[in-house]
């Protein structure tokens, strides 16, 4: 879909829909809204007053101007009550502007004109409200067809325009226009990833991908094959590796590299567990069901990378993806095996389901010949988070300094993508020691989500280091317009974004 932005006043549109919107509980519209409202002659007064659209958030309505203006339609879209509304502006367009484009999409429309959502006394800037009503419409729009041989959803509209009443508005709200429209074609590429069967997002697919988006937007790219891991005595990673035909891959990404003695350097880590069976601690039918989506750490860092690389963002920034399957076979670690990560520590395997910590390890070892100013990791590591902060709720955030934790904190709130900080008590240690290795890779039942942060804390030796398990947030999130239900949410993309852009330290 196209974007562009015009100048003019939106009730002279001429467009298959205009979108206006309404808080909740208003009686008579103002705004650009009551400017339509007065050209139809109080279509919209006789809506509100006859209860039939209240202005909750998400509700749609569709009127016929019948000559009126001259746009065919006019779709009206809730923005639920104000207080909770200017609580996060941000995150109310997005809502907002994936409802209305929605409405547009099923009508069949083919050319919507909107106005700013939260602009002016929304408290956005033009430039930030133009923006969230891209990333909104964009990433309400995605649908995954997959391997379908026929399509069988609407078209969606083919051109959106954000009407700006000021031209002096007109460059800030194209620069948002841009910038909305990079991170939702980025968040798409994380989502399409991790909705990829497994049979075709392997390892090696994971490689070529990030090469292809490397030579999009002028990353450097380097993918280490096994028998470079093998060099580097990456043991944890090919224990898990070695139960797959499939070869294992360690791919690099790198933005600003030949900056990288001038400016701050970024690590950003994504597991990359293709497919997960949980090996010889195999999971149970339904534990399986999802598992293709193991690598979304992965597909999050190279989603990231694309935006940061193609907003050209000042920041030196790694992407780190170890990627493999976790399989059983002849070849496949077994449970008290004893093996050796790259920086020498011996791990005991209590669990082969705690594989993709395994991964980890020898990757935040690896992060450190960078020189980082601060690493931040991304899996879908525990469903003992998910257990704690709810399904599609909250990722869990672990860190080692203030700094870098306040900063997630604040892209978090900026992106509506919710991080909730939990403690790296000394305690959690004691629960991984074993008798024949300096630690276990996995506690005891009731331990698993600080326990999996402070065994991948033994693998740091950086002081600005956080872990985020989103677990229970990169697959099958309800109740959000502009993420597909039974998708991948591509979670992750848009904080990282924001985190690189807003960096200071």
């Amino acid at each position: 879909m196209d974007v562009h932005v015009i100048p003019g006043v939106i009730q002279e549109s001429d467009a298959d829909a205009i979108v206006v919107n309404l808080f909740e509980d208003v009686q008579h519209p103002g705004g650009a809204t009551g400017a339509v409202d007065a050209a139809l002659n109080g279509a919209i007064d006789e809506l509100i007053a006859s209860g039939d659209f209240t202005g909750q958030v998400g509700q749609v309505a569709v009127l016929y101007p019948r000559g009126a203006i001259p746009a065919r339609r006019v779709i009206l879209v809730g923005l639920g009550p104000r207080a909770e509304f200017y609580a996060d502006p941000a995150e109310g367009v997005r809502r907002a502007a994936a409802s209305a484009i929605q409405k547009a999409r099923d009508l069949e429309t083919k050319r919507v004109v909107s106005i700013l959502h939260g602009a002016g006394a929304g408290g956005l800037s033009v430039e930030d409200a133009a923006r969230a009503v891209v990333e909104g419409s964009l990433l309400g729009l995605y649908e995954y067809q997959g391997q379908k041989t026929e399509a069988h959803s609407k078209e969606p509209p083919q051109v959106l325009e954000l009407v700006i009443f000021g031209e002096e508005d007109v460059p800030a709200a194209q620069q948002g226009v841009e910038r909305g429209c990079v991170i939702a074609q980025s968040v798409a590429l994380t989502r399409d990833l991790v909705n990829l069967p497994p049979n075709i997002c392997t390892p090696a697919y994971l490689a070529q991908t990030a090469a292809e988006v490397a030579a999009e937007v002028g990353l450097d790219v380097r993918v280490l094959d096994r028998e470079q891991m093998e060099a580097l005595n990456m043991g944890a990673l090919l224990a898990v590796a070695q139960g797959s035909d499939a070869p294992p891959k360690f791919i690099i990404l790198e933005h600003n590299a030949d900056r990288s003695d001038e400016l701050d350097t970024l690590v950003l880590v994504g597991k990359g567990i293709t497919f997960d069976t949980g090996g010889y601690s195999l999971k149970g039918h339904e534990g399986m069901a999802t598992m293709k989506t193991d690598m979304a750490g992965a597909a999050v860092v190279i989603g990231a990378l694309r935006a940061i690389g193609m907003l050209d963002l000042p920041l030196h920034v790694v992407g780190l993806t170890p990627a493999s399957d976790n399989m059983i076979s002849g070849r496949a670690y077994r449970p008290q095996e004893v093996v050796t990560a790259s920086n020498g520590a011996t791990i005991e395997i209590k669990s082969t389901d705690a594989e993709g910590r395994m991964l980890l390890a020898d990757a935040l070892v690896y992060a450190r010949r960078f020189e980082p100013t601060a690493v931040v990791d991304i899996a879908t590591l525990t469903g003992a988070c998910v257990v704690a902060l709810g399904k599609g709720i909250a990722a869990g955030l672990f860190s080692t300094d203030d700094a870098l934790r306040d900063a997630l904190l604040g892209a978090s709130k900026a992106t509506a993508e919710k991080l909730w900080p939990l403690p790296l008590f000394p305690e959690y240690k004691k629960r991984l020691e074993s008798q024949t290795a300096d630690l276990r890779n996995s506690a005891d039942r009731m331990d698993g989500v600080g326990t999996s942060a402070t065994f991948l804390k033994q693998f740091v030796d950086y002081p600005a280091w956080a872990h985020v398990d989103m677990a229970g947030m990169a697959y099958g999130i309800k109740g959000i317009p502009y993420i597909p239900e039974k998708s991948s949410t591509g979670f992750g993309v848009r904080l990282f974004v924001e985190l690189a852009r807003r960096w200071k330290r």
